[in-house]
């Protein structure tokens, strides 16, 4: 029987096929990352790994590589990264992608620009004709003021909202900043002119648009899984194997 959980396992699985003994490894955050982590750490345990480095995207990670014992360095330690290997809340044919539903989208958009590669895994429900049909877009925010900058995305989205906890109390990342959600009912038009205008307003610290980022995507369905490619700026992938 299949379900969510089997298909990204088999997506993080095939992830771990692409692992290299050396690397130096982007750590992502959420679900799917979850599982890739559990993975690589039983591998690094039984030595089928070696010698790699892992950089953490969110507290959360850290935590479990280091359970792991995976080890781990700081960004502005390693440098260049070979590799980083995360997940994607909703996938447009293009490779543009929502992520940060999982709290942790400033510090995964760092950590994969310093990477020479971005392989994203997601089971076939993420993928998506139009960004933003079936998830909300976060939007990482600076408390000052909040409120203010929450009304300013409600004007470019069908409704905006601060994302808080079931207590009422704002989440807030491992950046200590705060986190809004877009909605947009027809999905966001054109995802390039929405993130210039987030990136240029005062009060947004990042937006959860990964757009001509990621060069591999890894897809578990029911029908297996499938390794697309692509290079920056190209129309559409290449699909390299089921």
């Amino acid at each position: 029987m299949f379900t969510n959980e089997t298909l990204k396992t088999a997506a993080a699985a095939r992830a771990l096929a692409e692992i290299r003994d050396g690397m130096r490894l982007g750590l992502g955050s959420g679900s799917t990352s979850t599982i890739f982590v559990q993975l690589l750490g039983q591998a690094w345990q039984e030595g089928r790994i070696r010698d790699i480095v892992g950089v953490p995207t969110s507290e959360k990670t850290a935590a479990l590589a280091r359970s792991l014992g995976i080890p781990l360095r700081t960004l502005p330690e390693v440098g260049r990264l070979d590799l980083v290997v995360d997940g994607a809340d909703e996938v447009a044919p293009d490779f543009g992608m929502i992520k940060g539903l999982g709290r942790a989208l400033l510090r995964e958009k760092i950590v994969a620009v310093h990477a020479d590669h971005f392989l994203v895994i997601v089971d076939e429900t993420k993928l998506s004709p139009r960004l933003g049909l079936s998830v909300p877009l976060p939007v990482e925010i600076v408390p000052f003021a909040a409120e203010m900058t929450v009304a300013w995305l409600a004007g470019l989205a069908d409704r905006a909202e601060l994302w808080c906890e079931e207590d009422g109390r704002p989440i807030v990342t491992d950046n200590g900043l705060y986190l809004a959600r877009c909605w947009f009912d027809n999905g966001i038009a054109d995802p390039s002119a929405l993130a210039r205008v987030l990136a240029d307003r005062p009060g947004v610290a990042e937006h959860g648009l990964f757009l001509d980022m990621a060069d591999t995507l890894i897809v578990a369905g029911r029908d297996g899984v499938r390794v697309l490619r692509r290079q920056k700026g190209a129309t559409a992938p290449h699909t390299e194997s089921v």
